[in-house]
């Protein structure tokens, strides 16, 4: 039997190519999608699932995200002809989104609240040695006040609202995207960017569906 990593090799352009389909036209997004194993991420009794445009499930109640949404999200950070600078993730999960985060980012913060999952993405990304990439076990709704400010904060979990200790940490001049719950069954896909220190615009985007955003550590 082939290696995993050469049997799909060509099933991550194929996923791009549906990720470009549904809309996403940032390139280098493209090119992260195409770059990272998302294979990698999951237990192998997962990998004929890996590379559908689909979200699947890596225990603990939480969820490796649809890849069209990922590169949605990313896309939306992006400001026209500028590269990403410093970014924190709120909720690393199985460590996915934070490797395709890492090539597109100067520097990429994580924060998972749940400690295997933690434990999880930390050995999951470990064999790439991912230099501009930093790891961190903690309560994600508090943000990162040690690495703020930000120029992008993205967050793969939806609350009733955005923390506001993530809108103090972010950039002025930086985007956040996140999911925001409506209610119990409806999510909305948010883009605040901050245009001063006291000045947020929001902008109400898609139609998603995330886990949950929780407070404190388990």
């Amino acid at each position: 039997m082939k290696p995993a990593a050469e049997r799909f090799a060509g099933h991550r352009q194929a996923l791009a190519d549906k990720v470009h389909a549904t809309g996403v036209k940032h390139l280098k997004t493209l090119e992260a999608i195409a770059t990272v194993p998302r294979h990698a991420f999951m237990d192998p009794g997962m990998h004929p699932q890996a590379y559908e445009d689909t979200a699947l499930p890596i225990g603990h109640q939480q969820t490796i995200s649809k890849p069209s949404v990922v590169a949605r999200m990313i896309e939306l950070l992006h400001k026209p002809r500028q590269k990403l600078g410093k970014v924190l993730e709120i909720g690393t999960g199985c460590g996915y989104q934070a490797a395709v985060l890492s090539l597109l980012a100067d520097e990429v913060y994580s924060v998972e609240r749940i400690r295997p999952l933690h434990d999880l993405a930390r050995a999951k990304l470990r064999p790439f040695r991912i230099n501009n990439l930093r790891l961190i076990y903690g309560d994600g709704i508090l943000g990162l006040p040690q690495a703020a400010p930000f120029d992008a904060i993205i967050l793969a979990a939806a609350g009733l609202g955005i923390p506001d200790a993530l809108l103090d940490q972010l950039a002025i001049g930086g985007r956040l995207i996140a999911p925001v719950a409506r209610n119990e069954k409806e999510q909305q896909l948010v883009m605040v960017e901050r245009m001063s220190s006291q000045r947020y615009q929001r902008t109400v985007l898609d139609e998603v569906f995330f886990v949950p955003l929780q407070s404190g550590v388990v």
